[in-house]
Formats: C-alpha cells, sequence, structure tokens
C-alpha cells in the first residue's frame, strides 16, 4: 500500500543530510525549515572536512522509513550521488530536483519522501522555492499509486 496523500504545509519533522561540498545548502535549508515552524533533525555532515555521502544520504533514508522524520533531504554536489545512497534504503523514494516544477512533481506523481538537491547546480533561491513546492505538493495517487506499487515490488523481488 502507499502513503495516503500528505499536504505538509504544516509542521513537518524533516531529516537533513550532505556531504562536505554540500554544507552550506543544507545549513540554508535547515533554518528555512525551521523559520517555516518545521523540526529539522541535522543528520551531518557539519564540516567542510571531505566526508562520503552514502553515508550521509543512507542516515537520512533511514531516519524516513524508521519514522523519526516524515520526509528527508539531502545534498551534495550534484544530488545524484546522495540520491542513489538514499535510495537503496527501503521505502525510500529520493528525487534529485532542479526546480520548483521537478520538485512539485516528485511529490505529486513519485510520492517522493525525501528530495535532494545539488549544491553546485542549483542556486538557494531556487533550491528553497523547490523546497516549499515539495512541502506544498500533495501526492495525486490513482494511476501514479499503480506505479509506486510496482516500484515497491522491485523492492520486495531483491
Amino acid at each position: 500500500m502507499g502513503n495516503p496523500a500528505h499536504h505538509y504545509t504544516c509542521h513537518v519533522r524533516i531529516a537533513l543530510g550532505s556531504d562536505h561540498a554540500a554544507l552550506d545548502l543544507k545549513d540554508l535549508l535547515a533554518t528555512h525549515l525551521v523559520a517555516g515552524g518545521h523540526s529539522v533533525l541535522d543528520l551531518g555532515t557539519n564540516s567542510t572536512e571531505s566526508v562520503d555521502y552514502p553515508d550521509f544520504g543512507a542516515a537520512v533514508g533511514r531516519a524516513v522509513v524508521e519514522g523519526s522524520a516524515d520526509l528527508g533531504v539531502c545534498c551534495c554536489g550534484t544530488g545524484i550521488g546522495i540520491s542513489i545512497a538514499a535510495n537503496k534504503v527501503a521505502g525510500v523514494r529520493a528525487a534529485v530536483v532542479h526546480d520548483v516544477t521537478t520538485a512539485h512533481l516528485a511529490r505529486e506523481h513519485n510520492d517522493a519522501n525525501v528530495i535532494c538537491f545539488g549544491a553546485r547546480v542549483i542556486g538557494s533561491l531556487v533550491a528553497t522555492e523547490a523546497l516549499d513546492a515539495f512541502l506544498a505538493a500533495t501526492f495525486a495517487g490513482d494511476r501514479h499509486q499503480r506505479r509506486i506499487e510496482k516500484i515497491q515490488r522491485l523492492e520486495e523481488a531483491q
């Protein structure tokens, strides 16, 4: 079964994680989320010292799947590597987004529960607007639910 449709404009618990390349973007998004009335679970990194993005993508994914966060935000240089890592956690649907449209559709069509940004490819204003669009979007269900169930079956087959 898929998740019920959610509209996250009110208080949401959000896990954040990034590698060193995206520390500034993660911190900016955390501040933006707190200002919007959300709770932030910062899973690191908290330094510019080189670290491995899979550790942080997996930590965010586990926080979402285990229920200590409603949604996750991951950041690395491009958003790609950390999204791949987050998606290895069964139950995570992490989407790399580049703008308001892709962020909105990640929730509406794909029921994404983790949004991923590339700090080297997206500006801070676009990232905050995309995050807001992600939180405001609602999963459409219907034909999209069937597709989410197919993704879940792919996970179960492994």
